[in-house]
């Protein structure tokens, strides 16, 4: 039987929920759509919030030929078939899913044909396309920011299913799904497949049935990676190790293991062992260039030699109390004698006066003069 979700995806606008900042009359969107505008675009946002049904549902009303493929198994050799397929006069649609697992060589595959138009790419990501997709592939794509589904939102689409959700159990599933139209939608279905009635006591009875190994998005999720961070904090490689294993074999971007890792570097090992954030970096560099599932091995590297290296968190928490004190004073007066002093006036005002190249004189504005915060 087709999954409840997918028997109520939204075949145009009219019929779409949520995301009105993008596809109400007037919104980019909407005018892409009702003008036929033919362009590449990535849509990023959360899970379950409409990224494959924009992106079908923009497909159909420019009349184009769309083909879908997730980066999860697909490869250069899948993006060449798409580009060998002839299409007559009707415009080529590539739609990717979760664009973001796509390594440097396989986006950089796709900017020619991008760039001539021969192939309009739409890609899906729930991960900052800043940080996920080449520059240069960035540059010729619009973005468009979708954002989870408010508590109006899933009702509404609660009122869809026309199945019968007596209160209580409306307000257990707005707060599950968190945003998330699919998940709410599975256990809903899940739930009127196993029991007479939609309560709370069978939706969480049919929630504890569902076989879900890993969410990359919800608890599971963060969870396993604060359990990550805290054992190589701990400098238990062994339990680091573990966890990292856990969130591989789950389905995790390693890049993002691989970021936590950087931040980790400085933050928690930081002055004891300066080139850790070296190793961190290579780490993440190995794991771009690499890719699944040989960077698994990079990554194990890494966390081996940060779990075990010393720990020293003095610059990251003078930092935060530097940072305390930006916000309780605000802009406070830099002293004269360490400002710039590009002119001949702001000389004679005093900038740069008695400065002297390892001046022993605290350098922090007046009402701070005295303040220490690397202990």
């Amino acid at each position: 039987m087709t999954p409840l979700a997918h028997r109520l995806r939204p075949r145009s606008l009219n019929d779409f929920i949520g995301q009105s900042h993008l596809v109400a009359q007037g919104k980019p969107f909407y005018e892409a759509i009702e003008k036929g505008h033919l362009f590449s675009f990535l849509l990023w946002g959360p899970p379950g919030v409409g990224k494959t049904t924009l992106a079908r549902i923009y497909a159909k009303a420019v009349k184009g030929i769309l083909f879908e493929i997730s980066a999860v198994s697909a490869g250069k050799e899948d993006l060449k078939k798409v580009v060998k397929q002839a299409t007559m006069s009707q415009p080529k649609i590539l739609f990717i899913d979760e664009i973001h697992r796509f390594n440097k060589a396989q986006q950089d595959y796709l900017l020619p044909f991008v760039e001539t138009g021969e192939l309009t790419l739409i890609g899906a990501t729930t991960e900052n396309p800043s940080f996920e997709v080449i520059r240069a592939l960035l540059s010729r794509c619009q973005v468009f920011v979708l954002q989870p589904h408010d508590e109006a939102s899933l009702n509404t689409i609660i009122d869809q299913t026309k199945l019968p959700v007596p209160p209580a159990a409306r307000d257990w599933l707005v707060h599950y799904a968190n945003g998330d139209a699919r998940r709410l939608l599975t256990i809903l279905e899940t739930t009127s497949q196993l029991y007479p009635d939609i309560s709370v006591e069978c939706l969480t009875s049919a929630l504890s049935s569902l076989s879900v190994r890993y969410d990359k998005k919800g608890e599971g999720h963060y969870d396993s990676i604060s359990a990550f961070i805290k054992s190589m904090r701990a400098s238990q490689a062994d339990a680091a190790l573990y966890y990292l294993a856990r969130m591989l074999e789950g389905g995790e971007d390693p890049k993002f293991i691989a970021r936590r890792m950087v931040v980790f570097a400085s933050e928690d090992i930081g002055m004891a062992m300066p080139t850790a954030l070296v190793v961190a970096n290579e780490v993440f560099r190995a794991v771009e260039t690499i890719g699944l599932p040989e960077c698994g091995i990079n990554l194990a590297h890494g966390v081996a030699y940060l779990a075990t290296c010393k720990k020293d968190r003095s610059a990251y928490d003078a930092f935060r109390r530097a940072q305390a004190d930006v916000k309780a004073f605000g802009d406070l007066p830099i002293p004269l004698k360490i400002r710039n002093a590009p002119t001949k006036l702001m000389k004679e005002q005093g900038y740069e006066e008695g400065y002297q190249k390892y001046d022993t004189e605290s350098y922090l504005p007046d009402k701070l003069k005295g303040k220490r915060y690397l202990e």
